[in-house]
Parts: C-alpha cells; sequence; structure tokens
C-alpha cells in the first residue's frame, strides 16, 4: 500500500485546516446532551452544511463535495485535530445515509439527505427495545399495514439524540407471524408525529438527550420504507456495518486523542514511572494501527462485512484504555469536572452500544474464524 498523500489530497487537508482554524468556536460548546448545547451544535451543523464540509463524501447534489473516502479520513484527522465541536448529527450522516445510499430510492436521496448535510434535520436512532438490545433480532415493536403507509406501535429505548431530534429510523416487525431476523420492515418517522411520546432518560449526570420512544398507532406512508418490507434485517445490517466500522468512529478520533495523552504525560508524567509510560505508548501506537487499518478499509473494493465487528471491538477497547491513562496521569486532579473525566464516562459505554462486545466476538468467532456455535 502508497501511504503518501497526493497533491490533491494534501490541498484538501491544507483547505480543510484553514477553514477550520477560522471557524471552530474559541471556546468549548455546551454539551450536545442537553438542551441548549444541542441547539448550539444544531447551529454548528448549518455552518459545516454553508461550507459543504458536513459530509464531504457524499454527492455534490446532496450536500456533499464527492471527495474520495480517503479524503474523508483526510477531513476526519483534522478535524478532531483541531478540537472541533462534537456532531449531534452523527446518526443521521454515519449511520442513516449510508443505509440510503444503498438501499434507498431516488426519490428518499433527495428529499432526506440535502436537509441532513445543512443541519437542518436532527436524527435519532430508534433501534433497541427493552427486551431487544444487542440481541436485536428480538425487537417486538410492530409495523401492521394500512392505506397507504404503516402503523407502528411499541416501545424503543436508549434512542440516542430523540430527546431532541427530530425524526427517527429503526425497524419494525412487520409480519405478526415471523420470529427473528424475518419479516421485518425498516422505517423512517417524525419525533413530533401524532402517536409519538419521547421521554428523556434521566443519568446520573443530568443530561437528558437519551430518550425511550412510546408508538401508538403511529401513521408512517410507505414512502418512508427503505429497501423491501419484510426485508429490513438486510437493510439493518448496512447500518450496522457501518456503526461497528470506521464511520461512527474514524480514526482521527483517536489519534488525536493519544495525541493529547502524549501532551499530558509530558506535563504530569513521573519519569521514572515507567509503567506509566509504557500504557502512554501503548495507546499511542494502538491509535495509529486503526489509523492504518482504516487506510487499508477504505482501499478495498467490497464491504468488510462481518469484519466491522473487530473494528469495534478494537476502538471501543482503545477508548477506555485512553482515558484511563489519562486520569492515572491526572491523578486526584482527574476527579475534577474536566474534559477528560467526561470522555472517560462516556468511553465505558463504548463496549455496550453498537452491539456489546461480548456478542462482537460471537460475530468473529462464528463469522470469521469459522467456529461451530457452542464452542466459545
Amino acid at each position: 500500500m502508497d501511504l503518501e498523500f497526493g497533491t490533491a489530497d494534501e490541498a484538501f487537508r491544507a483547505e480543510v485546516r484553514e477553514w477550520l482554524r477560522a471557524h471552530v468556536p474559541a471556546e468549548p460548546l455546551p454539551s450536545l446532551e442537553t438542551e441548549e448545547g444541542f441547539a448550539a451544535h444544531r447551529e454548528w451543523e448549518r455552518t459545516l452544511g454553508a461550507a459543504r464540509l458536513g459530509v464531504v463524501s457524499w454527492p455534490a447534489e446532496y450536500g456533499g463535495r464527492g471527495v474520495s473516502v480517503l479524503q474523508w479520513l483526510i477531513f476526519e484527522e483534522e478535524y478532531y485535530a483541531a478540537g472541533a465541536p462534537g456532531r449531534v448529527s452523527q446518526n443521521g450522516i454515519n449511520l442513516l445515509a449510508p443505509t440510503l445510499l444503498k438501499h434507498g430510492t431516488p426519490e428518499q436521496l433527495a428529499r432526506i439527505l440535502p436537509p441532513m448535510a445543512a443541519g437542518e434535520v436532527i436524527w435519532a436512532q430508534a433501534w433497541s427495545e427493552p427486551g431487544a438490545g444487542s440481541d436485536l433480532a428480538a425487537l417486538r415493536s410492530t409495523a401492521t399495514r394500512t392505506d397507504g403507509g404503516w402503523l407502528l406501535d411499541g416501545q424503543k429505548t436508549w434512542s440516542s439524540r430523540a430527546a431532541f431530534a427530530d425524526r427517527g429510523f429503526g425497524l419494525f416487525r412487520s409480519d405478526p407471524g415471523s420470529s427473528r431476523h424475518k419479516g421485518l420492515t425498516y422505517l423512517m418517522f417524525p419525533l413530533d408525529a401524532e402517536g409519538v411520546t419521547v421521554r428523556p432518560i434521566g443519568r446520573l449526570d443530568g443530561k437528558p438527550a437519551f430518550a425511550e420512544l412510546f408508538l401508538d398507532k403511529v401513521f408512517v406512508p410507505d414512502e418512508d420504507v427503505i429497501g423491501a418490507p419484510g426485508e429490513g434485517w438486510r437493510v439493518a445490517m448496512a447500518t450496522a456495518g457501518n456503526e461497528r466500522g470506521l464511520t461512527l468512529r474514524s480514526p482521527g478520533r483517536f489519534t488525536a486523542a493519544a495525541e493529547r495523552l502524549v501532551e499530558l504525560w509530558k506535563e504530569r508524567a513521573d519519569p521514572s514511572d515507567t509503567a506509566l509510560r509504557d500504557r502512554v505508548a501503548d495507546v499511542w501506537i494502538r491509535s495509529r494501527a486503526y489509523r492504518l487499518k482504516g487506510f487499508e478499509t477504505v482501499s478495498r473494493e467490497d464491504d468488510i462485512g462481518a469484519e466491522s465487528s473487530l473494528n469495534k471491538v478494537f476502538w471501543s477497547e482503545l477508548d477506555v484504555a485512553l482515558h484511563e491513562t489519562a486520569l492515572d496521569l491526572l491523578g486526584p486532579d482527574g476527579e475534577l469536572a474536566s474534559e477528560w473525566l467526561e470522555n472517560y464516562v462516556f468511553s465505558l459505554a463504548g463496549p455496550i452500544y453498537a452491539g456489546t462486545n461480548e456478542i462482537q466476538r460471537n460475530v468473529i468467532a462464528e463469522r470469521l474464524l469459522g467456529l461451530p456455535r457452542g464452542s466459545r
């Protein structure tokens, strides 16, 4: 593999770096998990969209620049290195949009993607249910056929961004006699529709962006079905692959954090503590390894499929190790409200969301290593 960037790549990097230097807020925005912070981050998404930098790899007609996936990785590196705000639109642009680009109709692409790119419509992920988290196929929410569309009933939980978002997407059982992976339909729906109740979930930090959704005969027109009715599981796996692979957690997120960790070590470390020094070096090396894996992934012409589970286990455990190391460097100061502490608390969720790492290891064992079921 040629690891040198071309002239066009470096020119794009320079443009992005200059724009970010001029536009990234001087002070951090309030947490996007709060109502005030959500509104501020939505406005930031509009700023990115106006510069066509919110979704650089999308076709121009949908609000992007049509750049290569490699250049998207470059954008991500510069974005995180600049300390730019978190992406409140990530569920839409990183999960729903790739699914639509693969399975959506031309009408859906033209209707859904431009407002998403512009930061005008923010999407919530409505997958998990009280009895169906990592085992998503156990879901019980239903979609019942009606004139011109579907009626949705049931409950979704741990719905990211749902407390303040505009629309949601999720899977529903549309064949009453079906079970597990069959008879599911992938639908989009407005969160302010009649029959939708959004209830924020209380958290220890008091930030309410997570929510549970209660759906009571919520009408969704046929035009908001993604893929064929009953084939929702196949469509959902496209979303899951993106969630566990590069798009949700790009390498730039970790290389930037690892560089900041090295700087923290230089400031705070006891030179005689070689064990902590080695932990910092290990995190830095792992972040670089993930970066190289990202280059390998984008150079392939096929979907990575089950290999996305390898990515998910790797980046989620790297995130925890990185922030644990930072807090150990900070010592008692790490107990203070700090960005390192807040990000550490969030990193603990990484091995759980997007499918628990225990489930991902089952996928790796069975689908990649070819081990028989029950041998784990």
